[in-house]
């Protein structure tokens, strides 16, 4: 073995970093051509784009899926993929309009709706993507799944205008920030790691008071995302508890309740003097 095969390694790579060039290894290559074989390809790229690919891996082997792979049972398969994702993001990119025709959870269809794309979302719960927009006729901020999306065009909007809409939003998201802290329980400090990575989606602020030897998150949210907050609190269990936020504990404490009336157990009220 060269004991200098590192030093050269990192040159190259260095090198390759400056230039920016990816450098691709044979067994990604070939991966890459078995998933341009998947029908889901000619919606992720466009047919330039997946053609290109396919003739600089015409040379690479195939992957052989046959032997050495086994697939076990599984519930029904969701696409994370969408159509329109390719064709929203270029329009936000562009900072553009939309018009779109959509229908509401009642089967309801709104034709024709004019609007300003502002946020992409995926939930990781419900494995759907979620098109947040702006209504230029309404004025209100709108949470669209993308599968509820029949039609769906772009307008071209006024610079002037999209630069507007985002101040309105940005003001609309800023008034329905909440905020709560949560403090660690001492015993489990060393499991801060583990207790930040479950609000790892949200805006934070984490302190510590080296006299209690203690550690406080604040959590910075918009007001429909309390829910998903409190699984993550009842997942963490014993290992935090919110110290302020009154929602949050009303809600906590609620659960807490209806938990222990399963077992017969009613919670006791506190004594007012």
């Amino acid at each position: 073995m060269n004991p200098f095969e590192k030093i050269f390694n990192y040159q190259v790579m260095s090198r390759l970093h400056e230039t920016g060039t990816l450098a691709v290894t044979s067994h990604e290559r070939t991966w890459l051509k078995a998933m341009l074989e998947h029908p889901a390809a000619g919606q992720a790229f466009t047919s330039e784009t997946l053609a290109k690919l396919q003739s600089m891996l015409e040379g690479e082997p195939p992957l052989d899926m046959k032997e050495g792979f086994g697939e076990k049972a599984k519930s029904r398969e969701h696409q994370v993929y969408h159509p329109l994702l390719r064709p929203l993001r270029r329009i936000m990119l562009k900072r553009g309009g939309i018009r779109l025709s959509h229908r509401i959870r009642d089967g309801r269809m709104f034709e024709e709706q004019p609007g300003l794309p502002f946020k992409l979302e995926y939930s990781m719960v419900k494995r759907e993507w979620y098109l947040i927009w702006y209504h230029l006729r309404h004025r209100a901020l709108m949470n669209t799944k993308l599968q509820h999306i029949a039609e769906l065009a772009e307008e071209p909007v006024p610079a002037e205008e999209a630069a507007a809409v985002e101040a309105d939003i940005n003001r609309m998201l800023e008034s329905r920030k909440e905020s709560a802290v949560i403090e660690v329980v001492r015993e489990y400090n060393n499991e801060l790691s583990r207790i930040l990575y479950a609000f790892s989606c949200f805006e934070k602020q984490v302190g510590y008071d080296d006299a209690a030897d203690c550690y406080t998150i604040r959590l910075t949210f918009l007001g429909d995302e309390s829910e998903y907050i409190l699984s993550k609190l009842r997942f963490l269990g014993k290992r935090v508890r919110v110290v302020e936020g009154g929602k949050l504990k009303r809600r906590m404490r609620e659960s807490a309740a209806k938990a222990l009336s399963r077992y017969g157990i009613k919670e006791q009220q506190p004594v007012l003097p």
